[in-house]
Parts: structure tokens; sequence; C-alpha cells
């Protein structure tokens, strides 16, 4: 008799395209009723988060780094993975990976992010246990729920 595997399913690689692409539609969103509330007669499209030039974009930042690092780190999901289906769990104890972890994910989206997410793309298809530079480096794995 067999027992039942223990290892995370890590193979959710297009889960996370389609996460990361709903989680750019909240920001979006978001980005629109900033726009509306302020006045700035944006439209809810026109958002560039490396672009810190205008006090829209700097809100639309802290909004999303906190979106990241709060729902991440503490629940393990966004708004994308919680309708896709996946979680960000700590690698060695798969629970919840903490605020920490959080910020270090983050921050890594500066490089993860770079071109459309194509750097996170090309790390994950080519790395152990599907996982970008911000996976690696707060010990964390996306997997299905």
């Amino acid at each position: 008799m067999t027992s039942p595997s223990t290892t995370p399913d890590v193979r959710v690689t297009g889960r996370r395209i389609v996460a990361t692409l709903i989680d750019g539609v909240v920001f979006g969103v978001f980005n629109g009723l900033l726009a509306w509330v302020t006045g700035s007669g944006e439209a809810w499209w026109e958002f560039d988060l490396t672009s810190l030039s205008t006090s829209q974009n700097q809100w639309l930042f802290v909004v999303a780094a906190l979106y990241y690092i709060v729902l991440e780190g503490l629940t393990g999901r966004t708004a994308g993975k919680l309708i896709t289906g996946i979680r960000v769990v700590d690698a060695q104890t798969g629970a919840h990976p903490g605020l920490l972890s959080g910020v270090v994910r983050t921050l890594l989206r500066l490089i993860d992010g770079i071109a459309g997410y194509l750097v996170a793309l090309i790390v994950v298809v080519n790395s152990k246990n599907r996982r970008r530079l911000g996976d690696m480096a707060a010990k964390t794995l996306v997997v299905r729920v």
C-alpha cells in the first residue's frame, strides 16, 4: 500500500500568470477609484508602479506593496491567488509565510516584474519547485490548494 504524497503541488505556473493578471485588474480598479476621487482625469488602466512622479502613483505603489505584504504574508493569498486556487506557503512548514517573507517577496517583485514579469516567468519555468526570485529569497512556495 502506498502512502499519500506529502510533496506540495508546485506545478501552478499558468495559475500564477492568471493570478497576476487578476491582481493587475484589482490595481486598475483601485487606480480608477483613486483617479475619480482625486480628479486626476487618468483612465483606470493608466497606472505605472515604476514611476512615482505623481501622488496617485505614490498612493498606488503604497497600496500595492501593502496588498502583497499583508495578504500574502498573513493569508498566503491575494485576490488573484484566491480565485485561481493557489497559495503562498513557507517552504519548510507549509504554513502562512509571515510578514517578513511577504516583505522579501514584494521587494523582489521589482526584479521579477521586469518586462511585465518576464524575468519571473523565465526563472519559474527553469527553477526547482517553480519558484521566482522572491520565493527563493523568502523561502516560500506557491502551491495548489
